[in-house]
């Protein structure tokens, strides 16, 4: 009779446990797509901006068509990415095309003195500080999410229920000029 007792103690602990993993994988996928959706909302403020600079610049740099039409493909590009690699992608290449605005900008003085410019590079400053901790977030999220699947023995839980790994949102290690940050200093 003991023994059936243990076996019911054991069973019941493994069940607990099962139901405890299964809610900490539900708590840090959750915690994951918050994450995301925090680097989403300064993404798209990012978006919002980006045309308005490129009005902005228009005005005062009239021979710079192809920079600005770079602007405005990789934007278009970077919202219409669809995994964490690909928005990672086409931010690199909306960074990089944002550096070759900023640096032709550098020939217009009366540019760099207009007070709507200065305001652009403002909120772009301040977005792309927001979108930086936003990413550190996010990845601190999905580090533990993997970790968490990939560990012994929560991992049985993961693939019983189906908990997959995500993807990092990070820039591409062979781009040195995506890691250097936008510049928007004049």
């Amino acid at each position: 009779m003991t023994l059936v007792y243990i076996l019911i103690a054991v069973v019941a602990l493994v069940v607990i446990w099962v139901i405890a993993a299964y809610n900490k994988f539900i708590r840090l996928r959750t915690r994951a797509q918050e994450a995301w959706s925090d680097i989403d909302v300064q993404l798209k403020r990012r978006y919002d901006l980006i045309p308005n600079l490129i009005e902005t610049v228009k005005g005062y740099v009239t021979h710079e068509r192809e920079t600005l039409e770079a602007v405005t493909n990789a934007r278009t590009a970077a919202m219409g990415a669809q995994t964490v690699e690909e928005q990672a992608g086409a931010e690199n290449m909306l960074s990089g095309a944002l550096k070759s605005l900023f640096a032709v900008s550098e020939n217009y003085p009366d540019l760099k003195a207009n007070e709507n410019f200065m305001e652009l590079q403002r909120e772009l400053t301040d977005t792309e500080n927001k979108i930086q901790a936003a990413r550190r977030f996010y990845n601190t999220n999905v580090r533990d999410l993997n970790i968490a699947t990939e560990s012994f023995p929560t991992n049985i839980v993961a693939g019983m229920f189906k908990f997959d790994k995500r993807e990092f949102f990070e820039l591409a290690d062979d781009e040195q000029d995506a890691k250097d940050p936008v510049k928007v200093d004049f």
